[in-house]
């Protein structure tokens, strides 16, 4: 059975950098699995800038949909993953219209079978404004639901406000 590490924050809040120093620190092979899709420029510069980053020490995978597969595949070769983010999985997830609970259940299942210690990072939506629309509420809800479900299933729970990380779990 492996660890879990959940790494909450807001937007820019440093909870990225924070999780990859916690990982940097830990022995063996690491995995990034990257969960942005690259479909323009900006977001390509921001891939390849985040690569350079993350140095050699790191293999990465981009997956935007199926992280549990992913895991599956790879976790038993990797002492550290870290998954970044799960909102933007979530996202995903949402604008293919996918079985969301389900899709959760599998993730933690590969995450608790992986056998490392796996680093989730995901950003807190329930403390800004609440959004406008109904395709909004619905991702802000949906994205509370799966926060709550990891934060609940995790070893470990960190949250990260203007760079500064608290364990809160």
């Amino acid at each position: 059975m492996g660890e879990l590490v959940f790494v909450l924050g807001g937007a820019r809040s440093g909870k990225s950098a924070f999780a990859l120093k916690e990982c940097e620190i830990s022995k063996g092979r690491k995995a990034f699995i990257a969960t942005a899709e690259a479909l323009d420029e900006e977001m390509k510069a921001r891939v390849e800038a985040h690569k350079r980053q993350r140095g050699r020490q790191w293999e990465s995978f981009e997956e935007p949909v199926d992280v549990a597969g992913l895991i599956d595949r790879i976790g038993a070769a990797y002492e550290t993953i870290l998954i970044d983010c799960l909102t933007l999985w979530l996202s995903n997830l949402f604008s293919r219209k996918a079985d969301i609970p389900s899709e959760s259940a599998r993730l933690l299942k590969a995450i608790k079978e992986a056998g490392g210690t796996v680093f989730a990072v995901s950003n807190e939506v329930g403390m800004g404004i609440v959004p406008e629309g109904p395709l909004g509420r619905a991702f802000r809800d949906e994205a509370g639901r799966l926060n709550q479900l990891v934060a609940g299933a995790a070893d470990r729970v960190y949250l990260v406000t203007a760079g500064i990380p608290t364990r809160i779990k």
